[in-house]
């Protein structure tokens, strides 16, 4: 496989060739880095790149020149190589050219020209964009191999599993793939999905559990105490974790699922400080996990708390291979899962062609589909966002008649400039048919009237609820199952048995030493943003806590 390149785009030749040296100073051991004079002279560049096969990382271009401007180029460039990370160099006077750009998803940056000293106005932003195109890219991979159907719940969930922990993977369909074929004909249909391994063994029905041990993940902690112990490893968990560790405490978070939670889920976040071209959850949560570690966190997943108690001032978290973890304190992250859709037949196809959040592993499988999507809010916005660039139609179904009720303002209007999206007012899914695979909605509209049409992919976004049953009432909740914390205690109700002088602290719940942040907490703010604050505070006041012993 050739070196990705990184391709350089200027009219202006000592600016041409000062910013391939400046990349080739830093980048030259891990890219290639090709220079083109003009817009049109770099599309031809990427022509030959494309039939060659060669992978493109970054494409960074200058927005004043002749002929064709940068920001166009750079959106033409976007269709050979979608992938590409595009960065447009401009100056001052044409800032408000490469916001819309961002705006329109043309460009991921921009840069202000000049750009010295590179170590401080170049670099730090580049390597972040090749850093986040590395996560994504599998060049001629040989490593670990799923066989399997796609539309299989298990084989689903396998995928999900790997993708969503960052582990890379081949996904080989045996309704499409000659080499799938042979590889399943060798074992029985119930054995599948199989897993490959890169050094040749084989899983036979694999498992998330099953294969965690064999991906480098860790389900077994190496201490028996900590100082604190976070359940959830959602952005208020990563957050709690982040700032505990780089404070010096020792700690460790238990995640059922994959770092990020439902967050981690999310195609594209693009209203969090400091990313102007956004970031998908799956990326954020990548960083913060690295973040995590650097600073001496465990991290177990999958592994999932199952019961709680309490011995003396000390907090024990059962799991659910039976083992332990003592803590002085302990953050609930617990995270929400969407609420079940109640139509006829979606439980049973649940993993085959009907998915709960955005499930990115299947977008590529929908290219050229019509993609159907239930909810109102952000995540379902953001979703349709990132399967409009693959789907040949996404259809929003809408129950409420308004989509500003519950999603952020520019996604609205990125959704209404989106041709291929269409928005489904006042309208319910009452069916979803199919015997192993979803064929076909039934669709209830405003007017009462029920319509069937073809469908191979539903995509469910609605409603929360919290995952707080195996607390077992040892926490006060609200009558939804959502942790009460700090000043949403009623002193008489929750409070009776409050041990200490002093009043509960912001976000500890009706137990000392407790503490609940993200979207499990009561009347939380349904933000990444608002997690990651509540997470990075608590620990502010563990320090109080480990100081009153």
């Amino acid at each position: 496989m050739s070196e990705p390149v990184l391709l350089v785009v200027d009219d202006d030749p000592d600016v041409l060739r000062a910013i391939a040296r400046d990349l080739r100073r830093r980048y030259r051991e891990d890219y290639r880095i090709v220079r083109a004079d003009s817009g049109a002279a770099a599309l031809e560049v990427l022509e030959e790149l494309g039939e060659r096969g060669t992978p493109v990382a970054l494409i960074l271009s200058d927005q004043r020149m002749p002929g064709m401007d940068g920001v166009t180029f750079l959106s033409k460039a976007a269709e050979p190589f979608p992938e590409a990370k595009r960065v447009v160099l401009t100056a001052y006077a044409d800032t408000d050219a490469a916001i819309a750009a961002i705006n329109r998803s043309q460009v991921h940056y921009y840069l202000i020209k000049p750009w010295d000293p590179p170590e401080e106005k170049l670099f730090p932003v580049l390597d972040d964009m090749l850093e986040e195109w590395r996560a994504g890219y599998r060049p001629g991979y040989g490593g670990l191999k799923v066989v399997g159907d796609r539309w299989s719940a298990r084989g689903h969930a396998v995928r999900a599993f790997l993708a969503r922990n960052q582990v890379p993977y081949d996904f080989m369909d045996v309704e499409s793939s000659e080499e799938a074929q042979a590889l399943a004909a060798s074992v029985d249909p119930d054995d599948l999905p199989l897993v490959v391994l890169p050094g040749g063994e084989r899983l036979l029905a694999a498992e998330p559990a099953t294969l965690a041990e064999h991906v480098g993940l860790h389900t077994r902690a190496e201490k028996d105490f900590y100082d604190l112990v976070v359940v959830g490893a959602g952005p208020g968990g990563l957050a709690a974790g982040v700032y505990a560790g780089s404070e010096g405490l020792k700690a460790v978070l238990v995640e059922r699922e994959a770092p990020g939670g439902q967050a981690g889920t999310s195609s594209r976040i693009e209203n969090y400080l400091g990313f102007p071209s956004g970031l998908s959850g799956g990326d954020l949560a990548r960083r913060a996990v690295a973040q995590a570690r650097k600073f001496g966190v465990e991290i177990l997943t999958p592994q999932e708390a199952t019961g709680l108690r309490l011995e003396g001032p000390y907090k024990i978290v059962t799991l659910s291979d039976g083992a332990e973890l003592s803590c002085h304190v302990l953050m609930l992250s617990l995270g929400v899962s969407w609420r079940r859709l109640p139509a006829e037949g979606a439980d049973r196809l649940t993993g085959s062609g009907v998915y709960y959040g955005s499930a990115p592993t299947e977008a590529l499988l929908a290219r050229g589909k019509t993609v159907y999507m239930v909810g109102a809010g952000n995540s379902v916005g953001q979703a349709a966002m990132y399967f409009s660039e693959h789907a040949e139609r996404v259809v929003l179904l809408v129950r409420g008649d308004s989509l500003a009720t519950k999603m952020s303002h520019y996604l609205v209007s990125r959704i209404e400039a989106t041709p291929n999206i269409e928005v489904r007012l006042e309208t319910r899914v009452t069916r979803c048919g199919g015997d192993q695979r979803l064929e076909s909605l039934e669709l209830k509209g405003p007017d009462g009237s029920v319509e069937t049409v073809e469908a191979e992919y539903l995509f469910i976004f609605i409603g929360a609820v919290p995952r707080t049953e195996w607390l077992g009432g040892l926490v006060a909740c609200d009558g939804r199952g959502f942790i009460l914390t700090g000043s949403d205690l009623d002193p008489e109700e929750h409070l009776a048995d409050w041990p200490l002088e002093r009043e509960p602290y912001m976000l500890e719940t009706s137990v000392p030493g407790i503490f609940a942040s993200g979207d499990a907490r009561h009347e939380s703010v349904k933000r990444v943003a608002s997690a990651v604050g509540e997470g990075s505070v608590s620990v502010s006041f563990m320090h109080r806590i480990l100081a009153e012993r």
